[in-house]
């Protein structure tokens, strides 16, 4: 399984953020298939019970936004109906560039696509190990 470039970067971000990392990657069956979500992380807090979120990370590099779009939007669901399955009280995000994040989801029809699959989605920088945004 190869690791997207952003790999690394976003598990130091969400360990910064107080996140604790639990697997990477986050083995899922997809029917008689094996799946990777890339990381499986809690965070565990003494005013609530812990939060479980898994997180598949896309770089977003290639020539097509929107191919890469669909193809991370599949992926995203195929998951998410897998992780339902086994895990329901673990929260699915897909971990994107700030900058792909800034000019794609600028146009409405891909904020209502998101809210229409419930896409959850984690916002980090490209330049430093950070999170700027969660989209719930």
């Amino acid at each position: 399984m190869a690791k997207d470039k952003f790999h690394a970067h976003v598990r130091a971000a969400l360990e910064r953020d107080g996140w604790i990392i639990t697997h990477d990657p986050y083995k899922l069956m997809i029917g008689r298939r094996r799946g990777y979500v890339d990381l499986g992380a809690e965070l565990i807090g003494a005013e609530r019970a812990t939060e479980k979120i898994a997180v598949e990370i896309k770089s977003f590099l290639g020539l097509s936004d929107l191919d890469q779009f669909e193809d991370a939007l599949g992926q995203f669901l195929v998951y998410l109906f897998a992780l339902t399955r086994k895990e329901p009280d673990r929260t699915l995000f897909l971990a994107v560039p700030a900058l792909f994040y800034e000019t794609f989801f600028d146009d409405s029809f891909f904020v209502e696509l998101g809210e229409h699959y419930q896409l959850k989605i984690v916002v980090f920088t490209e330049t430093k190990p950070e999170i700027v945004k969660w989209i719930k």
